[in-house]
């Protein structure tokens, strides 16, 4: 019994000897980590946008036939800064890193993708911002974590946090950013990275406050569909059925990307020359059909709003499918989500023209669903995104429409590095 109490009583001196913790919450010292680099990806993202904005809005007072000379030249720019300064990848690149480099997003390539990227998307390129941002977020998650010396999976997880809240300030949807940070990782497994979905969450949300103080950003959806009324059972099954023409399309997508890809293969080219014939070609496209100009953050409420001809409709989809295979294979820099949804809302006022019966917002909603989650292999965040960018509050037949995309998507994915290394 005596040498009980004596273990005992050298436990509890043991116990006194240690600092005083008291917290009974789930909230630790982590958290704040997140939340720094939360704040951090509010404000790079913020000055990025405003920087964005001033460009499109200087370069935006050139039209007509002067489109081709500054998109050439802009291309051109864009190729001198990525081989002079390096080539910041792509979203492929981002991806085989996060999967197979330890999470490990190299910052040193930043300058580049912030120069390139800024000419690109400015000048009227068919390619976003969204790529860029999850880039240099990113690898400033990275930076964070080995600053603070973490390894392993807390490392992968910071990057992974800073993806999302440089998607997030984009696209004003924390937990849709953070799933599409996860989803985006691998063709089949949508969470292989779980254990990242919490510091994603905490970092986006930070992210999206600074960013929405910065910008002045409201609350709202940016292209108003809420305009829907459920009339039966039977929407789900026309969800399903503008999903399948959607993902027939984003089959098209992807074909193109891989024609012109093979195109600038065989004529091996340095990617200064790539993005200035790039540049030609989408100015010669943009001169024709101005509202395939720029990725479509803008053009979307604009063909929303037009009272455009079958004909055109026809035209725009056709050409803007082009462009963003243009934009991708020529080495012009950006992210190719919301050109798809542009395609989507297309291809949707076309039904809706030919079928004048069916529901407009619903046939605009599926298809932009189902493209994008074809080629991206994100239903969940898709399913999200729509949900908050276009006010379409019923969530449901966005969530068929989504899975309809992914199931009919081409066994092997768009992005290659989502697959599984042999």
């Amino acid at each position: 019994m005596k040498l009980k109490r004596r273990r005992k009583l050298v436990t509890y001196l043991d116990i006194l000897d240690q600092p005083i913790r008291f917290n009974p919450f789930v909230f630790s010292r982590t958290f704040l980590l997140w939340a720094l680099l939360g704040l951090i990806g509010g404000v790079i993202a913020g000055v990025y946008w405003i920087v964005l904005e001033f460009l499109t809005h200087q370069l935006s007072f050139f039209s007509g036939w002067l489109v081709i000379p500054v998109m050439a030249i802009s291309g051109l720019l864009a190729g001198l800064v990525i081989h002079f300064i390096g080539d910041p990848g792509e979203i492929h690149l981002i991806v085989n890193n996060i999967r197979f480099n330890k999470g490990k997003l190299d910052p040193k390539n930043n300058p580049s993708m912030i120069l390139s990227s800024l000419l690109c998307v400015a000048s009227g390129g068919s390619l976003g911002p969204e790529a860029p941002l999850v880039q240099i977020t990113g690898s400033t998650g990275t930076w964070i974590g080995k600053l603070f010396r973490l390894k392993g999976e807390e490392l992968r997880s910071l990057s992974i946090a800073g993806m999302a809240s440089g998607f997030t300030a984009l696209f004003g949807a924390p937990l849709g950013g953070s799933l599409f940070s996860l989803e985006i990782l691998h063709h089949k497994h949508a969470v292989e990275y779980y254990k990242a979905i919490i510091p994603a969450l905490v970092a986006s949300s930070f992210s999206y406050i600074v960013f929405a103080l910065i910008i002045h950003l409201g609350l709202g959806p940016i292209w108003d569909l809420s305009a829907y009324e459920y009339s039966g059972v039977f929407d789900f099954g026309y969800a399903v059925l503008f999903a399948i023409i959607g993902a027939a399309f984003g089959w098209a997508f992807i074909f193109c990307t891989k024609f012109f890809k093979s195109i600038f293969k065989k004529h091996p080219l340095p990617i200064y020359i790539k993005t200035l014939v790039g540049g030609v070609l989408l100015g010669v496209i943009a001169f024709y059909l101005p509202i395939t100009r720029y990725f479509g953050h803008h053009e979307i409420n604009q063909l929303l709003l037009g009272n455009f001809s079958l004909t055109v409709l026809f035209a725009v989809l056709v050409f803007k499918i082009i462009a963003i295979s243009i934009t991708v294979t020529s080495g012009w820099r950006g992210g190719f989500i919301i050109p798809l949804f542009f395609v989507g809302a297309t291809l949707g006022l076309i039904i809706h023209k030919l079928f004048p019966a069916i529901d407009l917002t619903l046939a605009i909603v599926s298809c932009m669903a189902a493209i994008n989650a074809c080629v991206t292999r994100t239903p969940m965040s898709t399913t999200i995104l729509l949900a908050t960018l276009t006010g379409f509050g019923h969530f449901i037949p966005i969530l068929f429409a989504s899975l309809t995309g992914y199931f009919l998507a081409p066994r092997i994915p768009f992005i290659g590095s989502q697959m599984e290394r042999k």
